[in-house]
């Protein structure tokens, strides 16, 4: 009988790798992608639970604390030019900053016929604002209140909404430029850009008192996750579309 089960395991394995060996480079690439969706999707909700038990607020709080002078917690650790830079730089995670960008994007791919990167842009940054903003109002966390925040803020703090548009923006137009630049290095060099400007705009809001760590460390995974998802989406649709089409071929 063990035998038997050990022959039928082997079997199956068999076949599992015969179907694999099968996937293009593309298919392999998206089932890729969609792990680490389910991986964000996991993380998120553990860090949402521990959030709502309390479990990360010492260390939250250390955190600020420790980024603000002892003798005054209006002022901010560093040189006084930093408190400018960081204002700064977390206007590049604002809704206007990235309406400009997004707009500006879609236009330019509009001009140049490339119809499924502003469906994907379009998708992920419109559904990324409603999703940032339900995950919010579903949390209702309030907003750190053991150091005087450096900028005005009214919703609640988990998610970063700052963070996590940043990262659904940045994260997309960088993996679409993946298919348009040649070489690894380029590829590289537009994911690395991308990942540094959401994490400049995550750093930013912590520096500026207006969220706690976690918040920005779910909004970081949230909106990895999200633009993922989204391309994700379009192309297993793309992918759809072709095999559904006679005389159409991919090479992804």
């Amino acid at each position: 009988m063990m035998e038997l089960n050990r022959q039928q395991l082997l079997t199956a394995f068999e076949r599992c790798r015969a179907r694999f060996r099968e996937f293009g480079r593309g298919e392999v690439i998206l089932l890729v992608a969609a792990l680490v969706v389910l991986l964000g999707v996991f993380c998120f909700i553990e860090l949402a639970d521990a959030v709502r038990e309390g479990e990360t607020q010492t260390v939250d709080d250390w955190i600020l604390r420790s980024l603000r002078r002892a003798d005054d917690p209006e002022v901010p650790v560093g040189p006084d030019w930093l408190r400018g830079t960081g204002l700064d730089v977390t206007s590049l995670g604002s809704p206007a900053v990235l309406s400009l960008v997004v707009f500006a994007v879609i236009g330019l791919m509009w001009l140049q016929r490339q119809y499924q990167v502003v469906v994907l842009t379009v998708l992920a940054t419109s559904s990324g604002l409603l999703v940032a903003a339900a995950l919010k109002y579903s949390i209702e966390r309030d907003r750190p209140t053991v150091v005087p925040h450096l900028r005005e803020v009214a919703t609640p703090s988990f998610p970063s909404g700052h963070t996590m548009l940043a990262a659904i923006v940045y994260m997309t137009l960088g993996i679409l430029l993946t298919h348009v630049v040649e070489g690894r290095a380029a590829k590289l060099y537009c994911l690395a850009w991308a990942m540094l400007l959401m994490f400049l705009v995550g750093i930013s809001r912590v520096y500026l008192g207006v969220h706690y760590p976690t918040d920005v460390l779910a909004g970081w995974i949230a909106g990895v996750a999200w633009a993922l998802a989204c391309w994700v989406a379009v192309r297993y649709a793309r992918s759809k579309m072709i095999r559904n089409t006679p005389g159409k071929m991919t090479n992804d």
